[in-house]
């Protein structure tokens, strides 16, 4: 039998131009910090929250489409894109707050997130601490699942990192990185699939300010160890909210591996695989995207809520623990992973 090789998926340009208005940043002022967004479109709210070092121009050509359907709001974290950047809390539950904050202020009382990366990590958090206002999530190569993560980020984490940074930043650095890149997908490699957009990432971070702010985010979720924080003690929360995982087979940042484990752990759960994809699925196929969030949300309803119901699935814990149900070989595993991890709960 003769191998074929694997052809790398075709990249899907815009589906259809951009309105003007529609990728416009807004701003408000909150906690005196500048947080700012982009919003567009009537109807349900669509909540798009980046990954780490990122910003809402990663949604930028799917904002437009999901804005026929929804009101779409895409913030930039505090830290990151075009809001303020100060030696402040980053952690993943100071970033829910802030989400629910910027909702607020938008006088929005439910919505449905959906996280990229570390933003699937913030929109899990979210709907830990808010779920009266959590109608569904959808976790895209969420982080929080389980140890593994890339090692560059683990690298970052470590002291020093300043210096590796700003090292990224001198004159033919830049040429150096992108030549390394590029062997890395003309070898096939997944690290090659994600390449180009981790180099924009480090594209977004020109000055010290923005450097700091990254570090200070990344070394709230990852040490040298890998992923310090884990959903997976509160994952059966999630039990009658719509909730459905996406992620990308050739993933180098977070193993596919991780999505099983999370599935698994969520009641309930929609798993959804992109074969060839790396950690940017929504890139790699955007049109595909687009047809399950729309499907979707409009073939579930917003999860119904309840401080009895809630109340009930913290008394009875997590299954296998030991207020819960007897253990299974899933739960047994799931508990590996957490020793493995090492983790501490964002509270």
């Amino acid at each position: 039998m003769v191998d074929v090789p694997r052809q790398r998926p075709r990249r899907i340009k815009r589906l259809r131009p951009v309105g003007d208005g529609e990728l416009r940043m807004h701003h408000h002022v909150v906690h005196g910090y500048r947080r700012a967004y982009r919003m567009a479109g009537q109807g349900p709210v669509l909540v798009l929250i980046h990954g780490i070092g990122d910003s809402s121009a990663t949604w930028a050509e799917l904002i437009p489409d999901l804005a026929r359907t929804h009101t779409v709001i895409a913030p930039d974290l505090l830290g990151h894109g075009a809001s303020d950047k100060p030696r402040a809390d980053y952690s993943v539950a100071a970033y829910a707050n802030g989400v629910r904050d910027l909702l607020s202020t938008l006088d929005i009382e439910q919505a449905t997130l959906v996280g990229h990366s570390l933003g699937g990590g913030v929109a899990m958090q979210f709907a830990y601490q808010f779920p009266e206002r959590t109608e569904r999530l959808i976790l895209v190569s969420a982080g929080g699942v389980g140890r593994e993560v890339n090692p560059v980020l683990r690298a970052v984490s470590l002291p020093g990192a300043h210096l590796m940074l700003s090292a990224l930043r001198l004159p033919g650095m830049g040429v150096q990185a992108r030549l390394f890149a590029h062997l890395m997908r003309l070898l096939d490699t997944d690290l090659g699939q994600d390449a180009p957009e981790l180099l924009t990432l480090v594209d977004a971070l020109p000055d010290a300010t923005s450097r700091s702010a990254f570090i200070r985010t990344l070394r709230a979720v990852v040490d040298w160890r890998g992923q310090v924080v884990t959903m997976l003690d509160r994952c059966y929360l999630t039990e009658g909210m719509p909730t459905m995982l996406i992620w990308g087979d050739r993933d180098s940042v977070v193993p596919v591996r991780h999505a099983y484990g999370a599935h698994e752990a969520m009641p309930g759960s929609r798993l959804e695989i992109f074969e060839g994809a790396g950690h940017f699925p929504f890139h790699t196929d955007p049109g595909r995207f687009l047809s399950l969030v729309e499907e979707f949300t409009s073939t579930t309803g917003p999860a119904d809520w309840s401080r009895e119901n809630w109340r009930g699935l913290l008394r009875a814990g997590r299954p296998g623990s030991a207020a819960g149900q007897p253990d299974t070989a899933q739960n047994r595993a799931v508990e590996r992973d957490m020793r493995e991890a090492s983790e501490r709960s964002a509270t």
